[in-house]
């Protein structure tokens, strides 16, 4: 038996128990974790924006150590630090074909099998394939990468998701170059990991918006040349702070029409917009057939940063290592499991950065 938050039925308030894990299959990892960040993905789990099987544990932002491993498991043992990724590709649809291993028909296949049980029998399903809000899981072996080197194990909790999502949401779908403008619209968890990734490209102007003033020393510490307090003239105050003609990229962190809608105003003509927030299907963004054709602006969606874990973790963790990407600076709470739902509150009421569960398990 291990501890573990899940979610009994969609739109139901998250649940913190026992559950009957049980040992590694073939192909199988067992890991006992060392922290899991609480990301808007979770929140939008339990309201049906995204939907899972459930009941499910949830959980998908992860790293820990190998505890037990099933038969044929080669890539990692019993005592290897590592992340998880709630994403793995299949290699072998059309989309891992094209080298588009994000877009991956068959990533989230295994968030229907059986992970656990409850102590009255009841099946929890792997949320996000990797169920990562509990002490230990079972996952397929296409679910863990090794801990780089020199990353500490807990802080590696946030390479699973926000900054490899922040990260290829800058290098990978944005392709931010040196001396750009770019405009950052939301300073959560990705999007303090979108203000890092800018820095690092050689950003020029980085400005940060956000509905919270309280967020304006956390995006300065990211990398924010500017912050911008969100209202109905941001886009006016924006192309003010880049001359006139607004910015050469928007990266939008929040999943709303009306911000998407202003982070694509906010842009130069030819500027390019990324969208990385997940919205619901009642979040509706029109333009019409005129202005598409005189601003000639590029918007995108973006899924997990374009990223491919496997090629993207090494450079990473060079970053880390040479300490142009903290991983730390971007956790404003440190919780337990009980305190999830006080995260998702937070989330919602767009408060801190990052809170990370941690397990008290030592840091590598």
């Amino acid at each position: 038996m291990v501890r573990a938050a899940f979610l009994p039925a969609t739109g139901s308030a998250l649940t913190v128990g026992e559950i009957d894990l049980p040992d590694p299959g073939p192909g199988q990892v067992r890991i006992r974790l060392a922290a899991a960040g609480v990301c808007h993905s979770d929140l939008s789990l339990t309201n049906g924006t995204m939907a899972v099987p459930v009941p499910a544990v949830l959980g998908h932002e992860g790293a820990g150590t190998v505890v037990a491993v099933g038969e044929g498991v080669t890539s990692v043992a019993p005592g290897d630090g590592v992340v998880l990724n709630w994403a793995p590709s299949c290699g072998d649809c059309g989309a891992c074909g094209r080298g588009e291993v994000w877009l991956c028909r068959n990533a989230l296949a295994g968030a229907a099998r059986v992970h656990a049980h409850r102590p009255d029998g009841t099946v929890l399903h792997p949320g996000l394939n990797v169920a990562a809000f509990a002490e230990e899981t079972v996952v397929e072996e296409n679910c863990v990468l090794p801990v780089p080197d020199g990353v500490p194990l807990t802080d590696a909790a946030l390479l699973g998701c926000a900054v490899l999502t922040g990260y290829g949401a800058v290098h990978h779908n944005a392709r931010v170059r040196e001396g750009e403008s770019v405009v950052v619209f939301g300073v959560g968890g990705v999007g303090l990991a979108v203000l890092q990734s800018a820095r690092i490209a050689g950003a020029g102007a980085v400005i940060a918006v956000d509905v919270s003033e309280a967020k304006r020393d956390l995006a300065h510490q990211a990398g924010a040349t500017e912050f911008v307090l969100a209202s109905d003239t941001t886009a006016k105050e924006i192309r003010a702070l880049t001359g006139g003609e607004g910015a050469d990229v928007a990266i939008e962190c929040v999943g709303r029409a009306a911000t998407i809608r202003t982070a694509w105003e906010s842009t130069r003509r030819g500027g390019r917009t990324t969208v990385v927030g997940i919205g619901g299907t009642d979040q509706q963004v029109t333009f019409n057939a005129l202005e598409l054709f005189h601003w000639g602006r590029t918007l995108s969606g973006c899924v997990y940063g374009n990223s491919d874990p496997v090629r993207d973790l090494p450079v990473l963790a060079e970053h880390i290592r040479a300490g142009r990407l903290d991983l730390a600076s971007m956790v404003t709470d440190r919780i337990g499991l009980e305190d999830i739902p006080g995260a998702f509150e937070r989330m919602t009421a767009g408060k801190g950065g990052r809170a990370l569960v941690e397990f008290g398990q030592a840091g590598r």
